[in-house]
Formats: structure tokens, C-alpha cells, sequence
């Protein structure tokens, strides 16, 4: 009995400390995009750029090393395209947003794709749960909405496209998640298909526009950070700590990342903690815990 109590008692710290470094590594893409293009160590592209190949060797790298055998995983073009538009749009948003209004506008739009989503698919919602989505959308639509503290709107249109482009590339990651599959090497897959399309980008704008990008080796570091710790690692452990987590469980503690964001954005960043930001967190949040509460989220 002792021994069962351990075990159970270790894997259970090991799924917490799981989750809590991979909403770490999560929440740090915000701070790492923000703070390379707020202090102009490197234009948006390149950060993208350079965020997807070290991902894709980071992922490509923890494979090789994997003791475990590698299913075929087949192509998702859609997927990889996804991924694709919303690293592009989620580095040009954090051009002029704050960390922690990006996040918080990220993933309301994330979240209220999914439910969108799953509306369509004949998915049901109690009362209760059409409520959390109702002051979820509130919340966001009040945080963007004209005003002397309004984040930016190209900034905050930009970062909403990326949060609904993340929002169809983890509906898309479903089925891997659901089946006995390699959601991690699909994962991998989908960074190198990304990867091409985003270094195919920036040739032709190279090209076309000479000059217009520029790095710095402190901007190199950051993007690098970003792509092969906070998205590659990030994922690797993320997938690790989902194997202790239910569909529920799952969904729910992403609403950290937002929070975690923002707090480190004002407390490192030197950011401001608005006002209108800190009723539209606890509106968004709030509203969107109450509407997983009351339906069976999928792991996105």
C-alpha cells in the first residue's frame, strides 16, 4: 500500500511540475517576441523564421534521441499552414502590443475558435456554458474596443487571426491526440513544413523589398530561445505532462498562460498593468472557465 502511495504520489508531482514548466515555457514566447521586436533586435519575420527552424531541429533532435519506435504520420498540409499564419501574425502583433494584452487576446481567440468549432459539429451547450462564452467575448471585445487604452488595433487584429489560426491547427491536432499516434511527431512534421514555407517568405520579401530586415546577435538569441525552449522543448514537455491530465484538467490550466504573461510582462518588461487590462483579464478568463466547466474540452 505504501509503495502504491509513493508512486502515485511521484507521478502526480511529476504531472504538476510537467504542466507548470510547459505554461511557463508558453507564456515566455509572449515575453521572448516582445521583447526582441520592442527593443528592434530583429524584425518580425526573421524572429518567426528563426522561431520555427529551431523548433523544428529541437523536435527533429528529441526524436532521433527517442528510444521509443516512430510511427508513419502522414502529411497535414492544413495543419502545417496554420502553424504557419499563426507564428507570422503572432510576430508582427507583438510589434506594438503589450505582453500581456497579446496573450490575453491570443487565447480568447484560441478558445472561442474551438467552441466555435465544436457549435458546428453539433457540439451542445448548456446555459451556464453559452454565459462563460458570452462574458468571455465581452471581455475581449471591451480590451480591444477604441479608447485611450486600447491596445493597438493592427496589433490586436493580427494577434487575433493568430490565436484562430492556432485555434484550427490544434482542432487539426485532435486526432493525434486522441488516437494511439506520435502527436510529437507530428508536431515535428509540422515545423519543418512551416519552416520551408516561412524561409520561402522571407527570400522573396528579401528579394522584392532588399533591406528591410535586420538582427542583431541579441535578437538571433532571443528567437532561437523562442523556437527551441519555449515552443520545441515546450511542446515535448507539454506532451509529456498530458499523459497525467484529463481533457478537462488540460484545458483549464491553460488559463494560466495568459496571467502568467501579463505578470511577467509587468514585472520584467516594465509594462503597464492598464485598467482596462485588468478588467478584460478576469472577464475572459473567468467566462471561459465557466464554459469549460461545463462541456468536455479536447486537448488542443
Amino acid at each position: 500500500m505504501g509503495a502504491w502511495f509513493n508512486s502515485a504520489t511521484m507521478t502526480h508531482s511529476r504531472t504538476l511540475l510537467l504542466t507548470a514548466l510547459a505554461m511557463l515555457a508558453f507564456a515566455a514566447n509572449s515575453l521572448l517576441c516582445r521583447l526582441a521586436l520592442r527593443g528592434l533586435h530583429i524584425d518580425a519575420l526573421s524572429f518567426g523564421c528563426l522561431r520555427l527552424l529551431a523548433g523544428a531541429l529541437t523536435l527533429a533532435l528529441v526524436l532521433h534521441l527517442r528510444a521509443a519506435p516512430r510511427p508513419r504520420v502522414a502529411t497535414d498540409r492544413v495543419a502545417a499552414a496554420m502553424l504557419f499564419t499563426y507564428v507570422a501574425f503572432f510576430s508582427f502583433a507583438y510589434l506594438s502590443l503589450s505582453a500581456g494584452s497579446g496573450a490575453l487576446i491570443l487565447f480568447g481567440a484560441v478558445q472561442l475558435t474551438m467552441f466555435g468549432a465544436g457549435l458546428r459539429s453539433g457540439e451542445r451547450f448548456s446555459a451556464t456554458a453559452w454565459a462563460g462564452v458570452l462574458v468571455a467575448a465581452a471581455g475581449l471585445a471591451w480590451l480591444v474596443a477604441p479608447g485611450v487604452q486600447a491596445p493597438p488595433l493592427a496589433g490586436a487584429l493580427a494577434m487575433a487571426l493568430a490565436g484562430i489560426a492556432w485555434g484550427v491547427y490544434s482542432l487539426r491536432g485532435r486526432v493525434a491526440a486522441d488516437v494511439p499516434a506520435d502527436p510529437l511527431a507530428a508536431t515535428s512534421r509540422n515545423f519543418n513544413r512551416a519552416t520551408l514555407w516561412a524561409l520561402g517568405l522571407a527570400l522573396a520579401l528579401a528579394i522584392a523589398q532588399p533591406g528591410q530586415s535586420h538582427t542583431d546577435p541579441t535578437g538571433v538569441l532571443l528567437a532561437l530561445a523562442s523556437g527551441a525552449v519555449a515552443s520545441g522543448l515546450g511542446y515535448v514537455v507539454w506532451y509529456a505532462a498530458l499523459r497525467g491530465l484529463s481533457a478537462l484538467q488540460a484545458a483549464s490550466v491553460q488559463l494560466s498562460v495568459p496571467l502568467i504573461a501579463a505578470i511577467a510582462g509587468v514585472l520584467l518588461l516594465d509594462e503597464a498593468l492598464t485598467p482596462r487590462l485588468a478588467l478584460a483579464a478576469p472577464l475572459i478568463l473567468g467566462g471561459l472557465a465557466l464554459a469549460l466547466v461545463k462541456r468536455r474540452p479536447s486537448r488542443g
